[in-house]
């Protein structure tokens, strides 16, 4: 009904334009074509459906290409039941991306231009994904940049040892580093029987500090679930009105690390944060109902991955996330807390050297290793069991180039956010955008 009463608005407006005396426009003064602006957002509106269509038809495809859909039941029912091939999806998508190219030479509207980027961006996307499910494979950097929108430049493992070297100072003792690390923080595990209540009070703070600065639609919320047999520690289902169903995988031991990072990563102002604000601004108020759908392989990942490691930090910044584990989330989890600050900058120190976990992916997917030597060395620089790592090289196993996503994305979003030294208003209002807007990796690096 919305967009109904939107274009007829738009028709009447272009009618009185069209009966009256044209007067000449004032110097200094923008105009808009209103004919112009209706029919190339008809235009883009019949490609959104064409692409929702073809999203949904995809995802039969392949399980888990659909991260997330809260569009009209009744296509996805029609996708299901009669999913053209492979090839003619292939053709399809080149098709829709011709389409998009000769309308976006028609749109005058600075955020439909935004929008058809995003829908060009989205669908050579779904091209090379489907390519790969055809056999194709791209070296990884390829795969990343065309999948994701972005070419990473990936750091050579070498550069990571002065943070091992800084790590080795913090934990010293005898055998190998990674079983020194795991020992020291297994001290830090949440018991199983006090998971609930310290996830309940570490998401209650990510909630809050979140809310304070961006609102939030009436009558959201989430349900949180513990589980099993996962390739990742957390996961967010979006499902659309407002609400998430988030799952935590406790196959290996829960850090108390773990409870700040999975509430703002998954939560606020994470992937719920992000999809509920897609959905209030872009579906919802102007009906752009491409955004009813998520393909996980996609520039959108990259854009929720780094939204959502970064507002980690957004959310407790400096000292406030050490402070709420240590006189809040510790009691509540029953661990001991530390004299010292040494636990934390640990922390600091393994995150500092995650990027290897890039550099060995790459190596793993382009053949360069193979599946044992990246076991070896994910253990190596990521500071982890045996178990854990094992866990990591599953996750590349089935996501592949998707792992750029976290670190790379987290450092194009906190440059956004943070370049020319804001302040923290404003740091959450350009955070607000990101989440809100048709935003692409590219629009990170705009000035």
């Amino acid at each position: 009904m919305r967009k109904f009463v939107i274009l007829s608005l738009v028709a009447a407006l272009s009618g009185c334009a069209a009966s009256e005396t044209k007067t000449p426009p004032k110097a200094g003064v923008a105009t808009l074509d209103v004919r112009r602006t209706a029919a190339s957002t008809k235009a883009l509106d019949e490609i959104a459906t064409a692409y929702l269509r073809l999203t949904l038809e995809i995802g039969t495809h392949e399980a888990g290409y659909i991260d997330a859909y809260y569009g009209p039941p009744e296509l996805k029912t029609a996708a299901e039941a009669a999913p053209r091939d492979k090839a003619a999806l292939l053709i399809a998508t080149r098709d829709l991306m011709a389409q998009i190219d000769l309308a976006a030479r028609r749109i005058p509207d600075p955020l439909e231009r935004r929008r058809a980027t995003f829908l060009r961006a989205q669908l050579r996307a779904a091209e090379t994904r489907l390519q790969m499910m055809q056999g194709t494979r791209f070296a990884f950097a390829d795969e990343a940049e065309r999948l994701f929108g972005v070419r990473p430049r990936l750091k050579p493992l070498a550069n990571y040892d002065v943070e091992l070297a800084k790590i080795e100072a913090l934990v010293p003792g005898n055998g190998a580093l990674p079983d020194r690390v795991e020992a020291y923080l297994d001290a830090f595990t949440i018991p199983r029987e006090r998971l609930q209540k310290t996830f309940d009070a570490a998401i209650a703070r990510c909630r809050g500090r979140s809310m304070a600065h961006i609102p939030m639609p009436e009558g959201e919320s989430f349900r949180l679930e513990f589980v099993t047999g996962k390739s990742w520690s957390g996961y967010n289902y979006y499902q659309g009105g407002y609400h998430s169903l988030i799952q935590v995988n406790t196959d290996l031991p829960i850090r108390l690390s773990r409870a700040l990072d999975l509430g703002c990563h998954e939560g606020y102002p994470g992937h719920h944060l992000l999809n509920m604000k897609l959905e209030e601004k872009l579906v919802k108020e102007r009906g752009w109902s491409e955004f009813s759908v998520y393909p996980l392989y996609s520039p959108q990942s990259l854009i929720a991955e780094g939204s959502a490691n970064y507002g980690i930090d957004l959310a407790f910044p400096e000292s406030s996330k050490a402070d709420t584990e240590r006189d809040i989330l510790m009691p509540i989890a029953e661990i001991a807390v530390p004299s010292d600050d040494r636990y934390w900058q640990l922390l600091a120190a393994i995150k500092r050297s995650s990027g290897a976990r890039l550099t060995i992916a790459q190596q793993y997917l382009d053949g360069e290793i193979d599946r044992p030597t990246a076991v070896a060395l994910t253990q190596k620089y990521l500071l982890v069991s045996a178990k854990r790592a094992e866990q990591s090289v599953s996750f590349t196993d089935q996501y592949r180039s998707y792992v750029i996503n976290y670190g790379l994305g987290e450092t194009m979003v906190r440059a956004f956010v943070e370049r020319g030294k804001p302040s923290r208003d404003e740091m959450w209002r350009r955070m607000a955008k990101i989440v809100s807007e048709p935003t692409l990796p590219a629009d990170l690096l705009g000035r």
